[in-house]
């Protein structure tokens, strides 16, 4: 079942890079207590993904934090080292925070994950965009055809200044 405005993320963890190397982080941890915009994207590095998803918070982070957001963080279904290595080439480090669900236990748990097999690229994250506040979802913005349309940055700071 796909979680909905209201409900509470499921205490799943995700790696994150620190500066010991990579580290197990419960979602307790990243949301509780904090209003966070999250955004999910099928991969690192693909095409929509690197060239238009990821830019336009990366372009927005500071009016988004201005609407006091404490952490805006992009979760994929890849590896902390290739998160960590997309988050470098697109200038994205202390920018975003950005979330390895290797396995997609995150994904399946919100029910958020996309079978792209058939692509050769399995289990994916679908893509969406949402606010939480100290762990629960405010708004949630699912893409249901391909590109940006409803989970972009644009999108979050309307809801934002609403």
């Amino acid at each position: 079942m796909t979680i909905k405005p209201g409900d509470k993320l499921p205490n799943v963890e995700f790696t994150v890079t620190t500066a010991e190397g990579p580290q197990k982080m419960p979602a307790d941890v990243i949301f509780g207590g904090r209003k966070v915009v999250l955004f999910g994207l099928p991969g690192a590095f693909t095409p929509t993904c690197n060239m238009n998803h990821l830019p336009g918070f990366l372009l927005a982070c500071d009016d988004i934090r201005a609407h006091g957001v404490d952490t805006i963080a992009c979760t994929a279904v890849n590896d902390i080292f290739v998160m960590k290595a997309w988050g470098k080439s697109t200038g994205s480090e202390g920018k975003i925070l950005m979330l390895a669900d290797g396995n997609g236990e995150f994904a399946k748990a919100v029910g958020l994950e996309l079978d792209l097999a058939a692509a050769g690229m399995g289990l994916r994250s679908r893509r969406y965009a949402m606010i939480v506040e100290n762990g629960v979802v405010k708004t949630l913005n699912i893409e249901t055809e391909k590109g940006v349309n409803v989970s972009g940055a644009e999108t979050i700071m309307q809801q934002l200044k609403a």
